[in-house]
């Protein structure tokens, strides 16, 4: 019951979201349209810093230990980055 209760709710908001942006021409990517984004981007950086920390260190344990902080950290910073550029950019 619950689960159909926030079901129902979501679709009705879709709906009013989409009624929106048909009368007003302006329509907003979801947010996990950006999470997607993000942890593909995020893939393809983070193989990058462990291939330019493995030259510059030599060391493949130390380039992984590089690549696997920097991995979170910058998803979150893309996330948020992407999310206020869709405010701005949405008004034009």
């Amino acid at each position: 019951m619950l689960a159909d209760k926030l079901i129902e709710h979501k679709l009705e908001q879709y709906k009013a979201e989409e009624e929106t942006a048909e009368k007003t021409g302006v329509r907003t990517k979801p947010k996990w349209v950006s999470v997607a984004k993000s942890v593909s981007w995020r893939m393809v950086g983070t193989i990058d810093t462990m291939v330019i920390s493995y030259f510059i260190t030599g060391e493949l344990t130390m380039a992984i230990s590089i690549g696997s902080v920097e991995v979170f950290s910058k998803m979150v910073l893309y996330y948020f980055h992407e999310r206020i550029w869709e405010k701005f950019t949405s008004k034009f």
